[in-house]
């Protein structure tokens, strides 16, 4: 994989935040980078970023594996991460996991015929007072999620896409 111009300008702004001889530390910037661009990243990317970065390409995979935040594969255009810890499981997290799934006709991890969700447990979001909770596309956290409020939000986006349930 060769990385664009403006991929490497975007690169280029993150390692210069660090002393030249710690531009690993750009690693995470780095790869929501090529997730923001990409909507994944694969194994080409981590070995791309690796170079860039002068670093053996096993450590930007323990980091993409380490860190939920990564997808290690192509996701729908609406990632819900559903939290299962404690907190929220004695609070029908679960339940809100299983919903979804049975709604949209999915597995745990799986994604939508249609490519537009994807939807998958995950570890704590750290607000167990409003459980339970979920992530949208790793950057809107919703809370109290009953069915009813799941259902609203399906029938929301798929609105906005112009899709029908």
């Amino acid at each position: 994989m060769m990385l664009s111009e403006a991929t490497q300008a975007r690169f280029a702004k993150e390692v210069a935040k660090f002393p030249a001889e710690q531009k690993q530390s750009a690693v995470m910037a780095c790869l929501s980078i090529v997730q923001q661009e990409q909507g994944w990243v694969s194994a080409e990317a981590e070995t791309a970023i690796a170079a860039y970065l002068g670093m053996p390409a096993i450590a930007v995979h323990e980091v993409t594996t380490f860190y939920n935040m990564y997808n290690q594969q192509p996701v729908g255009k609406y990632k819900l991460n559903v939290c299962t810890n404690l907190p929220c499981q004695l609070r029908n997290g679960q339940a809100a996991l299983e919903h979804l799934c049975e709604t949209l006709g999915v597995e745990d991890g799986g994604t939508t015929a249609d490519g537009l969700f994807t939807v998958a447990k995950c570890e704590c979001l750290g607000a167990c007072a409003d459980a339970p909770v979920m992530l949208v596309n790793d950057r809107q956290m919703l809370s109290t999620m009953s069915h009813a409020k799941l259902d609203e939000m399906l029938a929301l986006i798929r609105a906005d896409e112009g899709k029908a349930a």
